[in-house]
């Protein structure tokens, strides 16, 4: 198990197979994928095959990370950094089981994940998208520091980007 980074009550880490279960849990709840444009996993196996294709940590060295409680060993859902070459833009992303929703997890693996977007990997800037109505979202990218750049479609709905310079 590769851990990323820990901070006061979580640590991050790479996903895994092992994550599957968990993962099809997250992405089969209809509220967490409400403000997505995701589909959900139709199986478990589906899940597992989605994370053994993940690419993302190999090709750049970063990813979406497991979030995990320190405390209780459980799985939160993860966050963590995309590079998107079409826009040549690196994002910061996070998506939270519906019980560890307004703790303040979301915020608390955010900020660890831009230090490390900033510090290790020299981003010099990084987004975040969230659909117009998805106000939970956009509250976590606020506390984060990221401010307001432009509208842009997401996942086709009304979205907003928001931005952060190193």
């Amino acid at each position: 198990m590769k851990v990323i980074v820990e901070t006061d009550r979580l640590y991050l880490r790479e996903h895994t197979a092992e994550d599957a279960e968990n993962a099809y849990h997250l992405n089969s709840d209809p509220e967490v994928l409400k403000y997505t444009g995701d589909d959900s996993f139709q199986t478990i196996e589906e899940a597992k095959e989605f994370l053994l294709k993940y690419d993302h940590y190999e090709k750049y060295g970063f990813g979406r990370w497991a979030v995990i409680e320190k405390k209780s060993g459980d799985y939160l859902g993860w966050c963590g950094l995309k590079y998107t070459p079409d826009l040549d833009e690196f994002d910061i992303g996070y998506r939270l089981m519906k019980k560890y929703w307004n703790q303040g997890f979301a915020t608390e693996a955010g900020k660890a994940c831009l230090e490390i977007g900033f510090n290790q990997f020299n981003m010099k800037r990084i987004v975040g998208r969230a659909m117009k109505e998805n106000l939970a979202s956009i509250k976590v990218l606020e506390k984060l520091g990221l401010i307001m750049l432009e509208e842009r479609d997401c996942a086709d709905k009304d979205g907003v980007v928001y931005i952060i310079h190193k």
